[in-house]
């Protein structure tokens, strides 16, 4: 099976653990899927917008871990995602949401 490279958008202040998780699982024997993480490693200065771009075009499809908050990048991510018709899905990172364990 080739690899695809993917992009995986996620909230680098919030997600990073989960972001690192997905990347590792990929790496197991059993695992049905492989990546090769293509995704932003580190804050980004200046016209980051256009940089993300230039990785996302390089990329097969994005990977958007939905983590407990709404982060802008990943927004502008997703929306350079459809600008470059490159294919994405949403993936929940977590099973229960901060507003579900609050509840309980």
């Amino acid at each position: 099976m080739a690899k695809s490279r993917v992009f995986i958008s996620f909230d680098y202040d919030n997600d990073k653990g989960i972001k690192e998780l997905l990347v590792g699982q990929s790496k197991n024997s059993d695992t049905p899927f492989e990546i090769a993480d293509w995704s932003i490693k580190d804050h980004l200065t200046g016209d980051w917008k256009e940089k993300a771009r230039a990785k996302i075009k390089k990329t097969d499809q994005v990977v958007v871990l939905c983590g407990q908050k709404n982060a802008t990048g990943v927004n502008a991510e997703v929306k350079l995602a459809q600008e470059e018709s490159i294919p994405y899905f949403l993936l929940k990172g977590y099973k229960v949401s901060l507003r579900e364990h609050s509840s309980t």
